[in-house]
């Protein structure tokens, strides 16, 4: 289909191997994984011992936010493995870890080989551009780049990094089998109406939307003539879920953009609202599969913060790394923490979070995505659906650290140590002053990261795991 993209992508093969190695090498590191008996370090190096193996790595290797070598090794009782998924399968036998991290290498050697040259900043403006600038997906994830039965000529068609444009499916559902604030016209991806129409013929195509472009999640577009975001539903396993539009999502989404506009009325963080959301109903109720959300788009030139941590050309645009990062606490850390006294912790990772500029410095902060937030009971949110409801103040706090300071502030800090030389433990004793009036455990807590290797090798993987972090801002408390 592309045979241009060959010769890239056997190049970019064995960088791809180590960038997921590297990934599982953090969850050796971290996460209570099964079978692991005991680490320990020594000159240098990591020795992760299992009840049937043992694998030593140069403990550099499990360093987030950076690119490893690109022949990265590591050791199994002595035997030298440079392919993720063969490490998996050697360690945990016959479980689905191997194929999607196997899936996940193929991927991201794909998407390497498709943007061989750094990103520049041209069309930045345009609705979706920016978000199509993210090569590697999930920092952190081994699974990153997994797309299960999804063929290489979807991903073409479809993902973000190969810059596709495409329409979705006007899909028509009897008012009878509709739920939810919109009106009765199911927005469907086309991979996914493709599998709806056969099995429900009361379905009927209205034809094509516009055409959209893929935003960071894949499902979610943005019509390049501009208006509102669309969130859809798609069978598909990214990372470590199945993205599909929930009822509960369709239920709250319009409700809790209500309540979160007042909430946050008097800070610099805007919320992009749900303004509509609806699901067809099948047998078992409104169906995750057959749901859509639509979504108030960011203003132009908005850019998600895992998008600027990873684009060389963004970075060049940042004059002084320690005023950008004060400003980052004004606008997007302090804010968060106001939310968090307030009894709503955001899921605010390099996703969901985008940041307006104005000469290379942070001017306001737009968060998304309202199905991964916590909200107290005593908040006076409207009666929400699902678990986001939580009178548990850890939990509200681990939802913000965990994705707010865990990831975004450690993936900001390393990209300006690195790209601006500047010093870490400034930049961190910076954010500790812009939570200096937080709850004091955000800056003495150890940080929460989620296991998500762990999870996927869990017998229930969605439900959530945690591992700590030493919390560099302790230093400072």
């Amino acid at each position: 289909m592309r045979p241009d993209l060959l010769a890239g992508y056997d190049t970019a093969l064995p960088a791809a191997h180590a960038a997921i190695l590297a990934r599982l090498l953090h969850a050796l590191e971290h996460e209570p994984l099964p079978g692991l008996t005991a680490r320990h370090h020594h000159h240098g190096h990591t020795h992760v011992h299992f009840t049937h193996t043992t694998v030593t790595y140069p403990t550099t290797a499990a360093t987030p936010f950076t690119e490893p070598p690109p022949h990265l090794t590591v050791l199994t009782d002595g035997t030298p493995v440079t392919d993720p998924a063969a490490l998996t399968a050697h360690l945990w036998p016959g479980t689905d870890l191997t194929t999607e991290i196997a899936n996940s290498v193929a991927n991201l050697a794909l998407a390497r080989a498709a943007n061989p040259t750094p990103a520049t900043l041209t069309g930045i403006d345009q609705p979706g551009h920016a978000e199509q600038l993210l090569v590697d997906g999930h920092p952190l994830h081994p699974c990153c780049r997994t797309r299960t039965r999804m063929t290489v000529a979807d991903l073409l068609a479809y993902a973000p990094e190969h810059h596709p444009t495409f329409a979705l499916r006007r899909l028509r559902v009897p008012p009878h089998r509709w739920y939810g604030t919109a009106a009765p016209i199911l927005y469907a991806h086309p991979w996914q109406a493709a599998h709806l129409l056969d099995r429900h013929p009361w379905l009927t195509d209205d034809g094509p939307t516009t055409p959209v472009r893929p935003l960071m999640s894949l499902r979610t577009v943005a019509p390049i003539d501009g208006g509102p975001h669309i969130k859809t539903a798609v069978d598909i396993q990214m990372t470590s879920a199945v993205r599909t539009v929930s009822p509960a999502a369709v239920h709250n989404g319009p409700r809790l953009s209500a309540f979160l506009t007042t909430l946050t009325t008097d800070l610099p963080l805007d919320v992009l609202t749900e303004t509509e959301a609806g699901a067809a109903i099948t047998d078992h109720g409104p169906d995750r599969h057959l749901a859509h959300l639509i979504r108030q788009a960011p203003p132009p030139g908005a850019i998600p913060l895992g998008v600027l941590a990873t684009t060389p050309a963004i970075l060049d645009t940042i004059d002084d790394p320690y005023a950008f990062l004060e400003d980052l606490g004004t606008v997007l850390f302090a804010p968060l923490a106001t939310l968090l006294d307030r009894g709503v912790a955001l899921e605010a990772h390099g996703q969901n979070t985008l940041i307006q500029l104005t000469g290379g410095r942070p001017v306001r902060t737009l968060y998304r995505d309202l199905g991964g937030i916590r909200v107290h009971t005593r908040a006076g949110a409207p009666h929400l659906h699902g678990d986001l409801p939580t009178d548990d103040p850890t939990e509200l706090r681990t939802k913000l650290a965990a994705a707010a300071l865990t990831t975004v502030a450690r993936q900001t800090i390393t990209a300006l140590s690195h790209h601006h030389h500047a010093e870490p433990d400034k930049l961190w004793r910076l954010l500790a002053t812009a939570l200096r009036h937080a709850d004091p455990k955000l800056r003495t807590d150890p940080l929460p990261v989620k296991a998500t290797t762990a999870m996927r090798l869990a017998t229930d993987p969605l439900h959530d795991q945690w591992t700590h972090l030493p919390n560099p801002m302790a230093a400072f408390a």
